[in-house]
């Protein structure tokens, strides 16, 4: 289809290039910008979706899940669920020019709450992503000594059940199921040893810990008996404060500098992962950890926890239902083929993933040839008590579950083991460092575009922008502080388990889906009436007689941007499969949850109000503004706004046969859509 609308034209409706120094005909300051060229745009997205749970994440599902079969129900979840909504969110951007409430407003004012939802998880993730920033950063500086001041057990915050590699090496009879540990205080004699029962022996060996794990607990983290919020670090503050610092001067002048400072931040992490991977291949010992890395399990296919872990991992990693990709979208020309930059990233994603999996297991591997030990006891988290080589040191350290302690306790053990360890060590750090930095300020990016949506009058002068993106970084800092006390991690674990929660990302991928292909642009509401139940029952019996008009008319507004139709399967991914997926999916995981507590604490009542409350805040959105749209114009709480371009404006919203059951609807006021266009935009 032609293009009617050139993108020369000034304003802020979308298929329009925007000239920032230009001002909108409302007097509301600069006009809306576009990315300068294509790879701005692919580089922020490319920052966005790859972080730390390529690294630390998706390797340890893999070998978990079964090896390589794990990638059967990863890629059924990617094609049928992830890709689905990632598209969907990167072209609402496009085809709106808002950001993520914004945009929901204009194509459903009824479901704006979905993009205020998107928005809080968000602002969760501000807060707390750039505290993995501030370790890595208190790494990296510590990553200049020699020898790692993790390596030894001969600083001030070991104790005595610390015990290094060297020890190991010098003594290898202690590492045996017979060996003779009567040195430890609570163990008198080696007979006793000797008839201990297998449980026994392991809480034995439970106690000896490395020295990565004491630097982790007892220097980064110093946790207490107290577990206090109140006593903040001082270091940690200042590396949390450096990595405000730069996070806000890579975006305080909008994707001006945001779509420049993409190009070395996106590209380096893959230099040093590449890196890595030579290096690691090389080491003695690699290849039994690619075997065991990419040899697949089928027998764990029929676990539904896999097909579960498998989903959240999609959702995760490609950042859907956050709002981000659809603020990203919003700065792209209107005839941007995003269909094709959608399937593109969607596919560098993945290989990144994959590619980090074999990073990791060849280092791993290394270590089991290192230690004299099979790949699988390096690591399993040996949970099983007859098992009786090696002793649960060496395996519970080496590969602990996802998170935090797989960066910051694993992979420092296997760098010190390499020769020029402080090389190495200095050039995954700073991966880690620009891996998260660029998602922590494309989420602060996509925070600032959505708040100058709402108040495009106010925020869209010159200067306003620079003070916004100041008094978010300087909000979030404060409210970050707590995450760096003795008793941080814990607060942490909460927010990271129950902010961005895999329920909550589910619900909000189901009202997405459903909103544009059941809701999006059918007739004006018809029944005026304030009594909600009523109302709820008269909008879905409407919706169900509309169909799936609303995927249709989203298709052909797609058609109209990218010149062609996509591929028809993401239509019905939309109408059922990616619903019904997320619904099955969500369902599963609430009837086994479990507690994602890596930390021994006691879980107090204010433990489990924040975690109710972190879920249920964005949630709520959803049915408070149905209710508030329901009250304000009950007229028009689904129609979409008459500054959306339509490429079909005529045609029907429902036809049977040859007949017309429901007519389009026209834009308030009779004002032709392609003219409606041209005028700027006063959301």
């Amino acid at each position: 289809m032609q293009q009617t609308m050139t993108e020369e034209t000034s304003g802020g409706s979308p298929g329009r290039q925007s000239d920032p120094n230009k001002v909108d005909a409302d007097g509301g300051g600069p006009a809306r910008g576009k990315w300068a060229n294509k790879w701005e745009f692919l580089l922020c997205m490319t920052g966005e979706i790859i972080g730390l749970g390529n690294v630390w994440r998706f390797p340890y599902l893999c070998y978990k899940n079964g090896g390589g079969v794990f990638l059967i129900p990863y890629f059924t979840f990617l094609f049928f669920g992830g890709i689905p909504i990632f598209f969907l969110e990167a072209a609402l951007g496009q085809y709106t020019s808002e950001g993520a409430v914004t945009a929901w407003r204009k194509i459903c004012p009824m479901f704006q709450g979905v993009g205020i939802a998107s928005l809080i998880i968000v602002i969760y993730l501000n807060i707390y992503y750039i505290v993995v920033l501030a370790w890595a950063l208190f790494y990296l500086f510590n990553s200049f000594q020699s020898p790692l001041p993790w390596s030894t057990c001969e600083n001030w915050w070991n104790t005595d059940v610390c015990h290094d590699r060297a020890g190991i090496f010098t003594n290898p009879h202690l590492f045996h199921p017979d060996s003779n540990w009567t040195f430890l205080s609570n163990i008198s004699s080696y007979d006793y040893l000797e008839n201990t029962t297998d449980m026994m022996l392991n809480e034995t060996f439970l106690m000896v810990k490395s020295p990565e794990e004491e630097f982790w607990t007892n220097r980064v983290l110093r946790m207490s008996d107290s577990m206090s919020l109140g006593k903040v670090h001082w270091d940690l503050a200042l590396c949390l404060l450096l990595a405000w610092v730069i996070c806000y001067f890579c975006i305080w002048k909008g994707i001006k500098s945001t779509g420049k400072v993409v190009y070395f931040t996106a590209t380096f992490p893959y230099l040093m992962l590449l890196l890595l991977f030579f290096r690691g291949v090389t080491l003695p010992g690699a290849g039994e950890g690619l075997k065991f890395y990419l040899m697949p399990d089928f027998h764990r296919l029929a676990d539904p926890d896999v097909w579960l872990d498998a989903g959240t991992q999609v959702f995760f990693s490609y950042a859907v239902c956050q709002g981000v990709l659809t603020s990203l979208g919003s700065y792209n020309k209107y005839n941007n083929n995003c269909y094709r930059d959608c399937v593109a990233l969607c596919f560098v994603n993945s290989a990144t993933s994959i590619f980090a999996g074999f990073v990791v297991f060849s280092v791993l591997g290394f270590m089991a040839h290192s230690l004299g030990v099979p790949v699988e006891d390096v690591a399993h988290s040996g949970e099983s008590a007859d098992q009786q080589t090696p002793p649960l040191y060496v395996k519970s350290v080496f590969f602990p579950p996802p998170g935090p302690g797989l960066a910051f306790i694993a992979y420092p053990k296997a760098l010190s083991m390499l020769p020029g360890s402080s090389f190495w060590t200095v050039l995954f750090f700073l991966m880690i460092l620009l891996l998260g930095l660029d998602t922590q300020f494309v989420c602060v990016e996509s925070l600032a575009t959505s708040i100058t949506d709402l108040f495009p009058r106010q925020l869209r002068r010159r200067g306003a922008r620079e003070i916004l993106v100041l008094v978010i970084a300087v909000v979030c800092f404060l409210l970050g502080l707590p995450l760096i006390t003795e008793g941080g991690i814990v607060l942490f674990q909460l927010i990271d388990s129950y902010g961005p929660s895999a329920t909550s990302l589910l619900i909000i991928a189901c009202f997405e889906t459903i909103v544009v292909s059941w809701v999006y642009g059918r007739k004006r509401y018809c029944r005026c009436t304030t009594f909600l139940p009523v109302a709820v029952l008269h909008f879905i019996q409407i919706g169900f007689s509309h169909g799936c008009a609303g995927a249709d008319r989203f298709y052909d507004n797609i058609e109209d941007m990218i010149g062609y139709r996509p591929f028809p399967v993401l239509k019905y991914c939309w109408l059922f499969i990616t619903p019904l997926l997320c619904v099955l999916t969500m369902l599963y995981d609430l009837a086994n949850t479990h507690s994602l507590m890596v930390y021994d604490y006691r879980p107090g009542t204010w433990a489990s109000a924040l975690a109710s409350l972190l879920v249920l805040t964005p949630l709520i959105c959803i049915p408070a503004f149905i209710l508030i749209t329901l009250c304000r114009n009950p007229q028009n709480m689904a129609v979409p706004s008459s500054e959306l371009r339509q490429a079909r404006p005529h045609k029907p919203v429902l036809t049977l046969g040859q007949h017309v059951v429901f007519a389009a609807s026209r834009p308030p006021g009779g004002r032709d859509d392609k003219i409606a266009m041209e005028e700027p935009s006063a959301v």
